[in-house]
């Protein structure tokens, strides 16, 4: 018995041939964008079915169009952690809203750091990297070889890279200028991870020059502009267990603290139960200081003080870069701003 999965594919061509019709007459009752007679339509999609068409191949489609259709979305987690986040999910919302009804996918790409994974090989008409590192600056250039528009949301200034910036240093020194202004002095620092073997630990010189984590190194500058001897612990990821595991690491390591900033919201709550689990209370004996502004309903009983920063905008803005440069035009870059609330998290240090 022959194998039905060696039988050559069916063409479009032959559908066309059994139902009577032109070639152009079968395309267009295929793709849905042109007026066909029903009678006409009915008559090639039974000659599809006898014939075993399922349609047009999409990748010669694309091949023709030289388009895939596909925007990439580049991050640093790991796929898992990249839809845990519920910072990365209101991007991602942002940027579908933004594409709206382009007819155009989103692809998300974890990691790029890690073997095995691409990104200048992608098939993606368009990438919009979310708080890359420069290491992926070889992969950028090589994508702009291939006349592959890319959009950095939070990243380091590249060579024809539209950029979508926050202004995370200044957003920091903000929320750093509120603690001092209520009397701290004291204050640590829980960091996003610092490199891409994303290592827990103090953050000692020599690692913070080595560093390539944009978001990371500016949001720690902020603070450091206003406590130069800040002591910063990098954390592995933006999750509430990595927050709980290395302020446990600060709280138990000396000298305590009067305050924490914590680099994202999400990291701020676990600082908050490691603080709890060691009998001390927030923010009477530890002020906590976030950064996002996420929804913690069921979280957390307080309301944190942290600075919110406009993640579905940032979507938006991107996916509004990729598609002027999708249309030939350049794309317009954005600067936007976090703003400080101050929620019941912080307050002056005990006596």
């Amino acid at each position: 018995m022959d194998d039905p999965a060696s039988a050559p594919r069916p063409t479009l061509a032959a559908v066309a041939a059994r139902a009577s019709v032109s070639v152009s007459t079968a395309s267009l009752v295929f793709s849905g964008r042109g007026p066909v007679a029903d009678a006409t339509r009915e008559r090639v999609l039974a000659a599809a079915s006898d014939l075993g068409y399922a349609g047009p191949d999409p990748t010669a489609r694309s091949l023709r169009r030289g388009r895939t259709g596909v925007i990439g979305v580049v991050t640093e987690d790991t796929l898992a952690d990249t839809f845990r986040d519920p910072m990365n999910l209101a991007l991602l919302d942002g940027i579908a809203e933004g594409l709206g009804d382009e007819r155009l996918g989103v692809l998300v790409i974890p990691r790029v750091s890690e073997p095995g994974i691409d990104l200048a090989a992608s098939p993606v008409d368009a990438a919009i990297l979310l708080g890359c590192s420069t290491d992926v600056a070889p992969s950028v250039a090589a994508l702009r070889q291939r006349r592959v528009p890319v959009v950095a949301i939070e990243a380091v200034p590249m060579e024809g890279v539209v950029a979508i910036d926050l202004d995370n240093r200044d957003a920091s020194r903000r929320g750093a200028e509120h603690l001092r202004e209520l009397g701290h002095r004291d204050v640590a620092v829980v960091t996003l991870p610092l490199d891409s073997a994303r290592t827990r630990g103090p953050v000692t010189p020599d690692r913070l020059a080595r560093s390539a984590a944009h978001t990371t190194l500016e949001r720690l500058a902020g603070v450091r502009a206003v406590f130069p001897d800040a002591v910063a612990y990098s954390a592995t990821g933006s999750t509430v267990d990595e927050g709980a595991r290395v302020a446990g690491e600060i709280l138990d390591g000396g000298a305590r603290p009067t305050a924490i900033v914590a680099q994202s919201d999400l990291l701020a709550v676990g600082v908050i139960r490691a603080a709890e689990q060691r009998g001390l209370t927030v923010p009477g004996d530890l002020s906590v200081l976030g950064f996002d502004g996420v929804r913690l309903e069921g979280a957390l009983e307080q309301v944190l003080t942290t600075l919110v920063q406009p993640a579905g905008q940032k979507g938006r803005a991107a996916a509004a870069a990729v598609l002027a440069e999708l249309a030939g035009q350049p794309g317009s870059p954005v600067l936007l701003r976090s703003e400080l609330r101050v929620g019941t998290t912080t307050a002056a240090p005990a006596a």
